[in-house]
């Protein structure tokens, strides 16, 4: 059977060329990565010592086991968040392809990056939430990038995952687009738990691509924990503002 799959996917490496999820190369046929080793070279994965809540990588002289500073001066309302890479051009590129072009070709990419990361610390959340987009925003994307991301993180747990777990009744200018308080302001009674899900008690993990200042997964951990969840973990692909320090808003 492996054979068979091997001869299926050459003859449809023949047919279709392989090429590069970020920078659109033809790769070798056979090749199982798909992206090219010099796109491979630019991603750079989060590396230790971590902080324990945020995420945020910390100096290599301060050893891990201890809170940022911002964390130590406010704690954010989710338990912990982890991220894998940092928002650099490779993966900037994977992501703007799959959010704004509804490119679902480099889900194969992305998996090249996730297929390696240690999830269990993710093991014992009951729900998977991806953050909601507004309807609007929904339609004019055709999908959304948070939810796609869900699956691939768990390809293993599709019925816990809940796209409908959180809504976005109220349109929002971009964040992308503020700044400080005009990111918290512009996202205050924009997300609610959709209807016929309850929380309660329950540990959810919270997903989306990017982690810029935090403002948007604190916004939605605060929702969750208002109506009963336990905790609330968040997961993101990315990672933004390494070298300016972790904010969450």
């Amino acid at each position: 059977m492996r054979l068979v799959c091997h001869l299926q996917k050459s003859c449809m490496d023949l047919l279709f060329p392989p090429v590069c999820g970020v920078c659109g190369v033809r790769l070798a046929v056979g090749r199982m990565e798909k992206m090219c080793d010099d796109c491979m070279r630019r991603i750079r994965f989060l590396r230790h010592p971590l902080c324990p809540v945020c995420g945020m990588e910390l100096p290599d002289r301060e050893g891990g086991g201890h809170l940022c500073g911002e964390c130590l001066r406010r704690l954010p309302p989710y338990s912990s968040a982890r991220s894998l890479v940092i928002y650099e051009t490779a993966v900037r590129q994977l992501i703007h392809k799959l959010k704004y072009g509804g490119d679902t070709s480099v889900t194969g990419a992305l998996l090249d990056l996730i297929g390696g990361y240690d999830l269990s610390s993710f093991a014992d959340c009951e729900w998977i939430v991806p953050v909601p987009l507004h309807l609007a925003r929904l339609r004019t994307r055709g999908l959304n990038q948070a939810a796609v991301l869900a699956r691939l993180f768990f390809p293993e747990r599709e019925r816990a995952i809940r796209p409908d777990g959180l809504i976005r009744p109220r349109s929002t200018v971009a964040q992308t687009a503020l700044r400080g308080i005009d990111r918290r302001k512009n996202l205050k009674n924009a997300f609610q738990p959709g209807a016929g899900f309850d929380p309660k008690n329950a540990i959810v993990c919270l997903v989306d691509d990017v982690f810029t200042t935090g403002t948007t997964v604190s916004e939605c951990s605060r929702v969750l924990r208002h109506h009963g969840a336990s905790e609330v973990k968040v997961l993101t692909l990315a990672r933004a503002g390494i070298a300016g320090g972790g904010r969450h808003g």
